[in-house]
């Protein structure tokens, strides 16, 4: 018998059943629990009134509470930013999508879509004027792309700017803009005589404005406007120099749905984890019903998809820092981490019966959440053609 034979097993540990935790490093952990400890003090005791409220009070405040734990454009090097990798942020989008979405896309858009464009494809004079404020928490910021009326086919956009003289005028729309109405900086891609162009807008410019859509019933704690830019005009140095075309914001968003990959089993483990707590303690016929056959079946299904899924988002990650994570690959991570989200968290609530409808928990919260997570950054559609089309190499778009 070999000695390694004859170590013995480590204890099941059902938050951790496949070990996932050890593939990760020291450093890894440490983020994971700096940002645990941060939305367990500063989300989770307020989370369900800012919900119910349909608010996001003292954003400011988070904004810049996330910017001192190095959150916010944390897989970016210099200007004030973490230089994270990959992995690592997406354990931070885990964490604060488990407290709720509308805190990882108040992080997603700033550092994914916002800061990530301006460091990749901005001046050094548009890099030294907004990441480190943006890194800070102390400037918010925006990304302006889907148009009322342009949602998944970003190059049907009406949003134009047009040169006068060295100035550029920039007239449209833009709609569903997560931090948009807080912003003090906002990344707008739009039709130009050139071709499809981004420019960086301050939105105290003139013709600028940025009303809040109200009414929603998901992402309810999360700031979501439309931006309205009624002939806005910008020096010659607004526009973005590295990119033209659609593979600017194209590879803004493929990088803000990796984050999402992992967010998402955030949500899912949230719910799970009041679901497996409820049934230990919940007692229907004389014992709780974690005890009976068909509530122990949803909790193993559920868990395999939970641990499937985290380990999905760790292995793109490690392509991500190995810098051999493709487009395809986020969209297949995507498309299968929101839709098994979203069921985990509709079979969380029947084990939690007419009590997963209260924002006593966190179960209904986290599945109207996840309706608007699996149309953003890509419907589930649009991401199954992606994977269509690399399957096939025929493309079904058109």
């Amino acid at each position: 018998m070999s000695a390694r034979s004859r170590t013995p097993l480590p204890p099941f540990d059902p938050t951790d059943p496949l070990g996932i935790d050890d593939l990760l490093d020291p450093e890894d952990l440490a983020i994971r629990e700096t940002v645990r400890t941060w939305a367990a003090d500063r989300v989770l005791p307020y989370i369900a009134d800012w919900y119910e409220k349909g608010e996001l009070p003292g954003i400011r405040d988070l904004a810049r509470e996330l910017g001192s734990i190095g959150a916010l454009g944390m897989s970016l090097e210099g200007y004030g930013c973490a230089g994270a990798g990959a992995v690592q942020y997406g354990l931070a989008c885990l964490e604060l999508e488990a407290a709720d979405s509308g805190i990882r896309s108040l992080v997603s858009v700033q550092g994914s879509l916002a800061m990530y464009a301006i460091h990749r494809f901005g001046s050094e004079e548009q890099k030294q004027r907004w990441l480190p404020g943006m890194a800070a928490g102390e400037i918010i910021g925006c990304f302006g792309l889907t148009e009322p009326d342009h949602g998944s086919d970003p190059a049907s956009m009406r949003t134009f700017a047009k040169k006068d003289g060295t100035d550029w005028v920039l007239t449209g729309r833009k709609m569903w803009i997560t931090n948009g109405s807080v912003a003090g900086v906002a990344v707008v891609w739009a039709h130009t005589d050139d071709g499809i162009r981004g420019f960086v807008v301050p939105t105290d410019t003139p013709g600028f404005s940025a009303p809040e859509i109200k009414h929603k019933w998901s992402l309810r704690a999360s700031v979501t406007s439309e931006l309205v830019m009624d002939e806005v005009r910008l020096p010659a140095d607004a526009v973005l120099p590295e990119v033209t075309g659609l593979k600017g914001p194209l590879s803004c968003l493929s990088h803000a749905r990796y984050g999402i990959v992992w967010g998402a089993m955030g949500a899912a483990r949230s719910s799970f984890e009041a679901a497996v707590a409820y049934s230990k303690t919940r007692e229907q016929f004389g014992r709780p019903i974690g005890g009976f056959q068909l509530t122990q079946a949803k909790l193993a299904d559920m868990a395999v998809e939970l641990h499937k899924g985290i380990l999905l988002a760790h292995h793109l990650g490690r392509r991500m820092d190995a810098g051999r994570l493709r487009p395809e690959q986020v969209s297949f991570g995507k498309l299968n981490n929101v839709r098994e989200a979203i069921e985990i968290c509709r079979t969380s609530r029947t084990i939690l019966g007419a009590n997963g409808i209260s924002l006593e928990y966190p179960v209904m919260r986290h599945a109207t959440n996840l309706e608007s997570v699996l149309t953003y950054e890509g419907t589930v559609e649009m991401h199954q053609l992606v994977l269509g089309k690399a399957l096939t190499g025929i493309d079904a778009f058109r």
